[in-house]
């Protein structure tokens, strides 16, 4: 009799423990595993970030699986232009992918000499090196880097190929209740630019705004279960880093 008790309470504490652990990951924060190079230099393959599902309200994308509990976004609040946002990718409504918003909903986005426009406006990109190595994939790029300032007054670090592939764009107009993202690492992003695989983000599917870093390694040093290679692996100086 003793056994069977334990069992139902062990079951039921680790049911209510899911119960609030779903509704702290939906309703407050979600942890994400960056899994590529595309943000980089910001945000680099083996950080591990917080979301905060608040920051523009909520649609179906904010629970686990999407479930069509309710059409549209509640308590929707807008994005500002320069936000890092974790987005489900429009071919499949599955798939967390993590951009900077470039655009908003009416904008004309387009690439002229490789420098970005907005609304026919350039916008201002200051060389800050001109010895940078990023990864693209498993590969190391040599790289220029830029710091690029937004009409909102939001300034990041982006990078470009020294070749500046990327030369020039059709122009890119931004639907209604929809937005157009790019990576930081701009030669080595899939993104907007895309419109077969990502292209324009609808509202809904805005999944939260980044905030933090609260983790980092580079799993190419060595396992986070390797502790005897920690001091090589896990970069203690993106601890805590607050995301620009």
């Amino acid at each position: 009799m003793f056994n069977k008790f334990f069992f139902i309470d062990n079951a039921k504490t680790l049911f209510y423990a899911l119960i609030i652990a779903i509704f702290i990951r939906s309703i407050f924060l979600q942890p994400f595993y960056i899994p590529s190079s595309s943000m980089e230099p910001n945000l680099l393959v083996g950080d591990r970030i917080f979301v905060t599902k608040y920051s523009y309200g909520y649609s179906k994308h904010s629970f686990p699986f999407s479930p069509p509990i309710f059409q549209g976004r509640l308590l929707m609040n807008e994005p500002k232009r320069g936000d890092v946002v974790v987005f489900k990718t429009p071919s499949d409504n599955r798939t967390d992918y993590i951009k900077r918003l470039i655009g908003l909903p009416g904008d004309k986005i387009q690439f002229i000499d490789s420098n970005l426009f907005i609304n026919s406006s350039e916008i201002i990109k200051s060389k800050i090196s001109e010895s940078d190595s990023i990864y693209c994939g498993k590969k190391t790029i040599e790289t220029y880097s830029f710091e690029e300032l937004l009409p909102s007054g939001k300034k990041y670090k982006s990078v470009y190929f020294k070749n500046f592939p990327y030369q020039n764009s059709d122009i890119f107009v931004v639907p209604n209740n929809h937005y157009f993202f790019l990576g930081d690492n701009r030669d080595c992003s899939k993104d907007s630019r895309f419109l077969s695989s990502v292209g324009y983000v609808h509202e809904d599917n805005l999944v939260g705004k980044a905030q933090f870093i609260f983790f980092s390694s580079d799993k190419s040093k060595g396992s986070i279960f390797s502790f005897w290679k920690w001091n090589k692996s896990i970069r203690l100086n993106r601890f805590f880093k607050k995301i620009k």
